[in-house]
């Protein structure tokens, strides 16, 4: 994942600055130091480790909450002194209950899109694990013939609200077909990202 010699921790008396950023939303979650042990242990365990200068020892992010920070990537800055963290957190990143420690700031469009990715890992949670009292785990046990007829179902409704019916009738049915959407490409192991690239090709072709 990374070489741990690359960084050069000489700069910050053995410290490095770590930002930490969504690995799907994009969005910076905390900023803290690691030493080069928790560098170690960040990439051992594959959750975010850092070094409590209050405390003077390491601390991994959720030891306490459970608000883990699940480690996708890291990168290290061009002047090797700064590391950035690609990570999926498990609940609020912030101690103070916020999803960032820079508080609750309204989301981007591009963090709104980027919750359809976070849908797809749930679904593919749902597929995995099964529980019994889920809708989707359900609806998955069921196959794929009748994942789309529940996508024809909910292109129909939405068309129908779409002709006559409120806005909040429309979102309603659009959000209940992108869902089932998802759902049947889940069920294809068909990724959300093969139809984006089918969009950008297309748009690539008409330009």
């Amino acid at each position: 994942m990374l070489d741990i010699s690359t960084l050069d921790f000489s700069k910050g008396s053995g410290l490095v600055t770590a930002v930490v950023q969504h690995a799907i939303t994009g969005a910076v979650l905390m900023v803290g130091y690691m030493d080069a042990a928790a560098v170690a242990a960040t990439i051992q365990r594959r959750r975010a480790v850092f070094y409590s200068r209050s405390k003077q020892r390491l601390w991994e992010k959720g030891e306490t909450s459970g608000n883990y920070l699940d480690v996708v990537d890291l990168a290290v800055d061009c002047d090797r002194d700064c590391l950035l963290i690609l990570a999926q957190p498990r609940g609020p990143a912030c101690h103070r209950g916020t999803r960032t420690c820079f508080g609750e700031e309204p989301q981007t469009p591009a963090e709104k899109l980027a919750f359809l990715a976070e849908l797809e890992g749930i679904l593919q949670r749902r597929m995995t694990e099964r529980p019994a009292d889920s809708y989707t785990a359900g609806l998955f046990a069921q196959g794929a013939k009748r994942i789309a007829q529940k996508v024809g179902e909910e292109g129909v409704e939405l068309a129908l609200a779409g002709a006559g019916e409120s806005d909040t009738a429309v979102i309603a049915e659009a959000a209940d077909l992108l869902f089932h959407t998802l759902l049947l490409l889940k069920s294809r192991n068909i990724p959300l990202g093969a139809i984006v690239d089918e969009l950008s090709a297309r748009h690539a072709a008409r330009v």
